[in-house]
């Protein structure tokens, strides 16, 4: 279809324009496949200078396709904390078993097994088979449609998933024969650094003199997309519950759904009256945690913060508390309820708690009390999903940036 001139001379002198000099990222530094899959995934997304340190750790901490799928879910989660998008690395631990199981712990150069690995999209699949295998597959992302929406002066919009099928197919006719890997990694290197969205460095581009849309005067207009809708706004209110010992209450996240399994601290929704209104927003954040069983006494209003997601930007106002009950009786003699809970439990009660937590008895006895003296009884578990945290267990945990943030923030000035 493209058989022309501009053509051959587009993938002729990109790869050789690549092959010149190109950056030093640490997953270029090899053609193993179980490399390439985690940069690409860690790339979805994010900045190729935010992710090499978290690669360069990540490949360290399970250097192995088998060591990552025989990882505690949890450590693969905090090497990922603050990358975002958490789904990413639950998929590509899923992923990880299903080649650890089904072939030997090795990627095949299979497309029909690659495309089909959880979380594995048709630029993915594309990257991995020609980068790792050098097999002449596309790898068609944001940077390659905009390369090639304006060298061809292509005027179809890129947001529609037609749109992309089509440029994959040309991506796949350019590929020179021999060369997929660096032709692909060309592609996405002059997207990166000389094909930008806005303003564009055409003059230092080794392919302007055949580019359609420069030789139109058309290379900031290209290529056309339609906007995204804006993330919707979202308000709500979370509380800082801290005990006498300094820790503080955080609750675990579902397993499934947004930030699935990440710990937080307890936050509702709340329309943006009573969430703006200082007298309003303690009694709406009390009434509302009651309703999941929660009875909370807030003291003071300790900051705000926000964080975007792809299709939602919350607004979060923090509120601290002193005094939490999980069944509507409140105790503030901590020290009180310490002592009692110690004597209730010389039998040894207190020691299996604690052995059970992986904690001495001495420490087994006083975790217990200070959960008795929060619940308002004796011997009162929390319930499940929640816990109090001091520092060494807040970064042990992996948590979202934004409730991250506020807790660094918080411990830091203790």
């Amino acid at each position: 279809m493209y058989e022309t001139e501009a053509a051959k001379v587009f993938s002729e002198e990109l790869v050789a324009w690549y092959r010149r000099g190109n950056r030093d990222l640490p997953w270029r530094r090899t053609k193993n496949p179980y490399y390439i899959w985690i940069s690409e995934i860690m790339l979805q997304q994010t900045r190729v200078d935010t992710v090499i340190p978290y690669f360069n750790r990540f490949v360290e901490r399970f250097p192995t396709v088998r060591d990552l799928a025989e990882a505690p879910e949890e450590d693969v989660l905090k090497l990922w904390e603050g990358l975002g998008y958490y789904s990413r690395a639950r998929n590509l631990q899923a992923a990880a078993r299903e080649i650890a199981d089904n072939y030997g712990g090795m990627i095949p150069a299979d497309k029909t097994v690659v495309s089909g690995l959880k979380g594995v999209g048709p630029y993915t699949s594309g990257a991995i088979l020609s980068i790792a295998f050098n097999l002449p597959e596309p790898a068609v992302d944001g940077n390659v449609m905009r390369v090639l929406s304006r060298y061809f002066c292509l005027e179809d919009d890129i947001a529609k998933p037609a749109t992309r099928v089509g440029i994959e197919g040309l991506a796949r006719e350019l590929i020179p024969e021999g060369a997929a890997g660096d032709f692909n990694q060309a592609l996405m290197e002059l997207g990166a650094l000389v094909c930008t969205p806005r303003s564009p460095h055409c003059l230092t581009c080794p392919v302007m003199e055949h580019c359609a849309a420069r030789l139109a005067g058309r290379q900031e207009e290209l290529p056309i997309k339609t906007k995204a809708k804006k993330p919707k706004p979202q308000h709500r209110l979370a509380v800082l519950i801290e005990d006498s010992e300094g820790r503080v209450l955080a609750r675990q996240r579902p397993e499934q759904g947004l930030l699935a399994k990440l710990w937080e601290l307890p936050h509702i929704e709340a329309p943006f009256e009573a969430w703006s209104s200082q007298d309003a927003a303690p009694e709406w954040l009390k009434t509302t945690l009651s309703l999941e069983g929660m009875d909370v006494r807030t003291t003071e209003y300790l900051g705000s913060a926000e964080h975007v997601f792809s299709h939602l930007h919350w607004f979060v106002r923090i509120w601290g508390a002193d005094r939490v009950s999980f069944d509507g009786s409140v105790r503030d003699d901590m020290d009180q309820v310490v002592q009692e809970s110690a004597a209730a439990n010389e039998a040894g009660a207190g020691a299996a708690a604690g052995a059970e937590a992986g904690v001495g008895a001495e420490e087994g006895i006083r975790a217990e009390a200070i959960v008795a003296a929060e619940a308002g009884t004796s011997a009162k578990e929390l319930p499940d999903g929640y816990r109090w945290i001091d520092l060494e267990q807040f970064e042990k945990l992996a948590w979202p940036n934004l409730f991250r943030s506020i807790l660094s923030e918080h411990f830091a000035s203790k």
